[in-house]
């Protein structure tokens, strides 16, 4: 049976006859669920080397390790696909998703998928992980996506997430002049139950925070940097559209008074939202101290960047001439 590089903990001269159950709850912050899942693995607990309850107590200078079995994703079809690595050690993978890729295999999507990339990759590497995203990405939404190479890594994360302590940070393109230079979002969001694929905001809904502030405004757009204080589906789209600002290529989320601007965009500066994650922090669970991830602006919301300021340079130019004439 192959493990993981084993999680070490040294017990130090105060926790002197600690119970080892709460070395790992309250130290180590395992999971009761991870816990029993290690409790069934010949060398998942150990204390010098030597399998043990966690009922028992541990002494100053103890190792304690844990050792998970390695898995891999054997339902994944490995891929030779274009794969922008942001960040990778023995704990964690970060890579920058591209626009139009999906996360992982569903139904009717068994390939061209992230997962199928990066599996291919820690093939081709040698490394036997599972595929563990810790968090999502719409389909045409780009940017940074983290993936944990182990369920300790999983679980670490994710209780970060529940306790709304990872930073996750946006650009987005948006219609129109936004009056305020930012603010705060705070709408409940729920399924539309006339369209149960979307999402509305309504008082009935969970709730829902975002902030926003404005980098750039433009004559009839504006780049925006958002973030999140809650995860829900489709959140920034919604809350944009609720504001009277949808993101400019978004086809679910629009509003009428807009068709005539989204018309107007060359169709190879944008075919997608213009939604892009550009920064991910959290505490990093190998080193325990907090780490940024980022992501620039990919390629074609570059050309959508320089498209709106050239559109409004020509447009003070011609007002320039008017006032000139």
């Amino acid at each position: 049976m192959n493990y993981y590089e084993p999680l070490v903990y040294v017990v130090p001269v105060e926790e002197e006859g600690f119970l080892l159950k709460t070395i790992l709850q309250k130290r180590l912050h395992v999971s009761r669920k991870l816990i029993s899942r290690l409790k069934l693995t010949e060398q998942g607990i150990t204390v010098n080397g030597v399998r043990q309850f966690i009922s028992v107590h541990v002494h100053a200078g103890d190792r304690v390790e844990l050792r998970m079995e390695q898995e891999e994703s054997e339902d994944i079809l490995p891929q030779d696909l274009p794969l922008a690595i942001v960040h990778e050690d023995e704990h964690l993978l970060i890579a920058a998703k591209e626009a139009g890729m999906i996360v992982h295999p569903t139904n009717g999507h068994y390939v061209n998928t992230l997962a199928n990339a990066v599996v291919f990759h820690w093939q081709q590497a040698g490394v036997a992980c599972r595929f563990r995203p810790v968090h999502r990405l719409d389909q045409e939404t780009s940017g940074v996506l983290a993936i944990a190479k182990t369920p300790y890594v999983h679980q670490q994360i994710s209780e970060q997430m529940i306790a709304h302590s990872v930073k996750k940070e946006y650009l987005a393109f948006v219609w129109g002049v936004v009056d305020n230079p930012g603010g705060t979002i705070n709408e409940p969001i729920d399924r539309d139950p006339e369209q149960p694929h979307m999402r509305i905001v309504t008082p009935a809904g969970y709730s829902a925070v975002t902030h926003y502030e404005v980098v750039e405004q433009y004559s009839r757009a504006a780049l925006v940097r958002l973030w999140l204080e809650t995860g829900r589906t489709h959140q920034i789209r919604v809350h944009m559209k609720h504001i009277g600002h949808p993101l400019l290529g978004d086809k679910m989320y629009r509003l009428a008074r807009y068709e005539e601007e989204s018309s107007a965009v060359p169709g190879h500066v944008l075919g997608r939202q213009a939604l892009h994650a550009c920064m991910l922090g959290l505490v990093h669970p190998g080193t325990k101290e907090w780490t940024e991830f980022t992501a620039p602006l990919p390629e074609d919301l570059m050309l959508l960047k320089q498209w709106l300021q050239e559109t409004e340079q020509n447009r003070e130019n011609r007002q320039k001439r008017s006032i000139e004439q």
